[in-house]
C-alpha cells in the first residue's frame, strides 16, 4: 500500500542545542533505516520550511502508523496521511 505522507516539524525554541542534535541525528538514523528497508522509498525536503513530502511503501495502515508514531521527532510533527491508488492513465 502506498501512502503520500506530509511531515511538518515544529521543535520547541527552548530545547537546548544538544538535545536537539541527539533528535535530529536519531531521526536522520531512523529514516534511513526505513529507506534501505523499502519502506519509505522516496522523500522529499519542500523548500523553506521544515517539512518533508514522502511515499511510504507499506503492507497495512498499522504498520504505517508503528513506523510513523516511532519516529523520535514524531512528538513533535504534525502528520498528514493520503493513501494512494494507481491512475488509470498510468503507463
Amino acid at each position: 500500500m502506498l501512502f503520500h505522507v506530509r511531515m511538518d516539524v515544529r521543535l520547541p525554541r527552548d530545547l537546548e542545542p544538544e538535545a536537539r542534535a541527539q533528535i535530529v541525528a536519531r531521526e536522520k538514523a531512523y529514516s534511513q533505516e526505513l529507506q534501505r528497508a523499502g519502506k519509505w522509498p522516496q522523500l522529499w525536503r519542500i523548500v523553506g520550511e521544515y517539512a518533508n513530502f514522502s511515499i511510504f511503501d507499506v503492507e497495512s495502515t498499522d504498520e504505517l502508523h508503528e513506523l510513523l508514531s516511532g519516529l523520535p521527532l514524531f512528538e513533535y510533527m504534525s502528520i498528514t496521511v493520503t493513501p494512494l491508488a494507481t491512475h488509470p492513465s498510468k503507463i
